[in-house]
């Protein structure tokens, strides 16, 4: 066989390096959330239970598993038009349960300071969603300072104060509707999520589209990868 070149099949160069730097770079995605994921756990002392951690089972080839993931995408995309108001009621249960939870996890509580920041929103559909947690509501039994108020994340910002006031949501709903306005936000955050989502549609859809087209870019080039890796082998066998 010396001297003498192979001239049948040959695998794309272009192809295969491609697909290897399209697997480094979602395996160093995957790398920085499971880093992120294992810190977190690392936070609330669950590492310290390795019992309470699931095992995984392994992964499929990648132009299936990207396959799965596309055909997920989409199908969570279809649910999500079709049955748009079951979504908006568990948005609403979602977050009136982390309401209720407001104090019992510094994560969760900072999540939802960030969230009513954000959106400029207090509670699922309005600041009266604050009754629903122990601290806050308004009920003749409760003694806490918070009472009848909302936490400072659903106050109305004053450019000029450069120290967050927490305590600026104290008292702020034993008032009338009409004064409450003027010290926090008074529509509910889903609703501001879907005004903000309407508004950002363009934005929200082009990147849905751009990560699926690439997900399909990434089985069409695993899957002539392959094919050019069978006709090698078809070829080798007949030589």
């Amino acid at each position: 066989m010396s001297g003498k070149h192979y001239k049948g099949h040959e695998v794309s160069c272009c192809i295969k390096y491609f697909i290897f730097g399209f697997n480094i770079l979602f395996w160093l995605l995957g790398v920085a959330f499971l880093g992120i994921g294992l810190w977190a756990w690392s936070e609330k002392g669950v590492l310290s239970n390795i019992s309470s951690i699931t095992d995984m089972g392994g992964f499929d080839p990648f132009s299936v598993f990207l396959g799965i993931i596309f055909f997920l995408e989409l199908t969570a995309g279809v649910l999500a038009f079709v049955f748009k108001d079951w979504i908006k009621d568990q948005l609403n249960f979602f977050i009136n349960n982390n309401i209720r939870a407001y104090r019992d996890d510094i994560d969760l509580q900072n999540l939802i300071d960030f969230t009513q920041e954000y959106w400029e929103c207090c509670g699922a559909f309005g600041a009266d969603d604050w009754n629903l947690n122990i601290y806050f509501n308004c009920t003749d039994s409760n003694a806490s300072r918070e009472r009848c108020g909302v936490p400072f994340s659903c106050c109305t910002k004053d450019p000029a104060e450069d120290v967050i006031n927490t305590q600026c949501g104290y008292d702020v709903r034993a008032k009338v509707e009409s004064e409450q306005q003027n010290f926090i936000y008074i529509k509910g955050c889903v609703p501001q999520f879907e005004k903000w989502l309407q508004d950002n549609l363009t934005i929200v859809a082009g990147i849905f589209i751009g990560v699926a087209l690439l997900q399909i870019f990434g089985i069409c080039l695993a899957q002539n990868l392959v094919s050019d890796i069978e006709a090698v082998r078809t070829s080798c066998l007949f030589t």
